[in-house]
């Protein structure tokens, strides 16, 4: 079976596509990939929606939901012609959207993802899996992580702790203590990318910072990362996910009004600080016996970003994902890829001990062509 996966994260720079086969539901590798950056005014407003809860028309919402999808058809689409794979030969697309709003801090939970997967079947001719984490939602979960199932069918082993850590726009960490599905527990730690890129492109004007070389040109400010870490969400208990709306600048200056007096290259370093410390006391505290750390999404190519983790969890062997069967830069994708076959197969794709769903479901709907 061949599955197309699209993801688009929190950093929001672009759609992910891979194309992955399986074997009797199980992984056996990305025959192509493929990423599509977003256009600079769509990326531009995707992000000032995400950030704010500004007011938004029914019709600029319904623009968008559109826009969404036809980038994500257009990366699916683009990845089947380099590879020269006809869409007949693709059972199906799972597309993760593009998450614009996930709260939640209070009830009822939300979550909102845009790309119409009406639109991506219709254009694309193949089936499309979508709407993941609703059904999760529905069930009392959080919806987020959604990604450990995979982690552990991909990782997990029974004869070491391991953790798949992903670094995206948010972090979100997946434990492993062993092989057992029944035991994976996994929860959003805070920011990972999201507040770097922000000061990046204040900054710079850069969408990132280029492995980490902003940062490291800087010095952690103690009493400004002491401040971010007073916030209640790092010691909130698991389960527990956010999103860019809750993790932005505009939280790190009502944590640190004198944030204007540092030196920019001091707060970047300060941010990197804060994604390493958030993370590895989560590890430390939920998973203290673990050796592995396996690093997936953008932050994975943050040399500096590594080096911090290295640093802070010096038990642990941190390494990037490539170095265990997958590319760091296409797991999330392969992911929504398997989460969408097993769809199809009619499996459970949440993991209850994640995300506080009362059950397994099968996540997502199927949208014919």
């Amino acid at each position: 079976m061949l599955v197309l996966g699209l993801m688009s994260g929190t950093s929001m720079d672009g759609i992910d596509a891979v194309l992955a086969e399986f074997d009797r539901g199980r992984f056996k590798g990305l025959r192509a990939t493929h990423h599509l950056h977003y256009p600079a005014a769509l990326r531009g407003r995707l992000l000032q929606v995400a950030r704010s809860d500004a007011a938004l028309s029914l019709r600029e919402l319904a623009t968008l939901d559109t826009a969404v999808a036809d980038h994500f058809t257009d990366a699916a689409l683009g990845l089947l012609a380099a590879a020269g794979i006809e869409a007949a030969a693709v059972s199906a697309i799972g597309s993760h959207g593009q998450t614009v709003f996930h709260d939640t801090s209070a009830q009822p939970w939300a979550t909102q993802q845009l790309g119409d997967p009406s639109r991506i079947a219709a254009r694309s001719g193949i089936a499309t899996v979508a709407d993941f984490r609703r059904k999760d939602v529905a069930l009392g979960g959080q919806g987020a992580p959604l990604v450990p199932a995979f982690h552990h069918a991909l990782f997990a082993s029974a004869d070491e702790a391991r953790c798949a850590l992903n670094i995206g726009g948010i972090a979100n960490v997946t434990l492993l203590p062993d092989a057992d599905a029944a035991r994976v527990r996994g929860f959003d730690t805070g920011p990972g990318n999201g507040l770097m890129d922000e000061w990046s492109e204040r900054h710079l004007g850069r969408a990132y910072d280029a492995d980490g070389a902003f940062a490291a040109s800087g010095r952690c400010n103690e009493p400004l990362l002491q401040a971010l870490l007073t916030d209640p969400y790092f010691t909130q208990p698991p389960p527990k996910s956010t999103g860019r709306g809750y993790f932005q600048l505009a939280w790190v200056e009502q944590h640190f009004p004198a944030l204007v007096s540092l030196a920019a290259a001091d707060v970047q370093a300060t941010l990197a600080e804060l994604t390493t410390r958030s993370i590895a006391a989560d590890i430390l505290a939920h998973q203290p016996d673990t050796r592995r750390v396996l690093v997936c999404g953008g932050g994975a190519h943050n040399g500096h970003l590594m080096q911090s983790l290295r640093a802070a969890l010096p038990a642990c062997t941190v390494q990037a994902s490539d170095d265990h069967g997958l590319d760091a830069g296409w797991v999330e994708a392969a992911a929504f890829a398997w989460l969408a076959m097993r769809t199809l197969e009619g499996l459970p794709g949440n993991l209850p001990g994640v995300t506080g769903a009362s059950r397994l479901a099968v996540l997502g709907g199927i949208f014919k062509p």
